[in-house]
């Protein structure tokens, strides 16, 4: 087989008639049809599949769970994402394990080939989940209770997939198992293709973070309300928008953005009473990501407090700077030629992982740099190209013979 085939097998799974694109969310029909292709699929290159207490699928090329070096990445999606954005991770795990399998190859430590649960955060609101949860850097009662936009609990529906809700949370054991953690996925930009390359690896992950921003006014018809007095958390949102670009404008290299909107009531001839939208914020720092977000929350009360409206603000998460492990990079750098290394906006599990065992990132050239969206692409050769050079890093990591 190839990238292709096995990305192939995917492509009728999860499409979006409405958006366009994927949407694959944790425990939802598609990602669970996701899940059930990747235990199929590893099954048939003879990798032992479990898993875990949180969720996340694991593929074992070995006897022992010590010492591995493990690859992956996940496979769910934002609303209406791309083909490429996790899987590509994981079907170039699975092809590089053929490709080493077909070569009669015998690694001196095992390999694990991985799927993080809830990578996109796109249905509980918490990104990186699965690896959050295994490295406890959240508290499993708070995982269970977050809730979906349909108001299921993460709990109800852990119960509804026939998952054991007492394992969820830290996973030292497993975690002391991993002596190494590799991610290939798609770039999420122009870098390569600006530098006509179609691989490359990461040198960190920008510091980032989403809050929750309420704005409540006053309900009221549409009809009979004078335009004069009006409490609308619409229009509040709207210039609290603005508020978001404005600031980000000022500070170098920095983001903000607002993607996504709740509306109460949501009708038509109906004044609303709240909105919620939720805030993303990135920078080259931890430190710039507070100040932006200190900067931005200014601003917003000034304009929603003009409209007679209240704001309130709740952190869902934060994610530091992320330096990838240097010695760890600059050998998968060499094994590939000498590809350069590039820092990136986007969150990853590599991130997550990256404070307990050494990670790195290798990102295959996306000619659009659309990612998030439909238009999101890679091109065959290139993929073709990761998933060899995955191989040969897999190779000079885990030592051993071809037979």
């Amino acid at each position: 087989m190839s990238v292709r085939d096995r990305l192939a097998e995917i492509s009728a799974i999860g499409r979006d008639n409405v958006r366009g694109g994927y949407s694959r969310h944790l425990l939802e029909p598609a990602e669970v049809a996701l899940r059930s292709w990747f235990g199929s699929s590893a099954e048939a290159l003879g990798l032992s599949v479990e898993v875990d207490g949180n969720g996340n699928l694991w593929a074992w090329w070995g006897e022992s769970r010590q010492g591995a070096v493990a690859t992956g990445s996940h496979l769910d999606s934002v609303p209406g994402g791309g083909a490429f954005d996790g899987p590509l991770g994981v079907v170039s795990a699975l092809e590089a394990v053929a490709i080493l399998k077909a070569e009669g190859w015998r690694p001196t430590r095992p390999i694990a080939v991985c799927a993080f649960a809830e990578e996109e955060g796109s249905r509980f609101g918490m990104p990186c989940l699965g690896s959050r949860l295994m490295v406890g850097e959240i508290a499993p009662e708070h995982a269970l209770a977050r809730v979906d936009r349909t108001g299921v609990t993460l709990e109800e529906a852990w119960r509804q997939a026939g998952l054991e809700v007492s394992t969820i949370g830290p996973d030292p054991d497993r975690l002391a198992g991993i002596d190494m953690f590799l991610e290939l996925h798609v770039e999420q930009g122009l870098d390569l293709e600006d530098r006509d390359l179609p691989l490359a690896v990461g040198s960190a992950i920008m510091a980032h973070g989403r809050w929750r921003l309420s704005i409540v006014g006053e309900g009221n018809h549409a009809g009979t309300t004078p335009m004069q007095g009006r409490r609308d958390p619409v229009v509040a949102l709207s210039s609290a928008a603005l508020a978001v670009r404005e600031i980000a404008l000022e500070r170098p290299a920095a983001r903000g953005t607002i993607g996504r909107i709740s509306v109460t009531p949501n009708g038509t001839n109906v004044i609303a009473s709240r909105v919620d939208a939720w805030l993303d914020i990135r920078a080259h720092s931890d430190s710039e990501v507070r100040a932006q977000l200190d900067a931005t929350v200014a601003l917003i009360e000034k304009r929603v407090g003009a409209e007679g409206c209240a704001l309130q603000v709740h952190e869902e998460s934060f994610s530091p700077l992320v330096l990838f492990d240097e010695p760890l990079t600059a050998r998968i750098a060499g094994l590939l030629g000498g590809v350069p290394a590039i820092p990136t906006g986007a969150g990853h599990d590599a991130g997550v992982l990256s404070a307990y065992v050494p990670a790195a990132m290798i990102f295959v050239r996306n000619p659009t740099g659309v990612s998030h969206a439909p238009e999101e692409t890679a091109r065959e050769e290139d993929c073709e190209a990761g998933a060899q050079g995955l191989a040969a890093v897999l190779r000079d990591l885990t030592g051993g013979a071809s037979r």
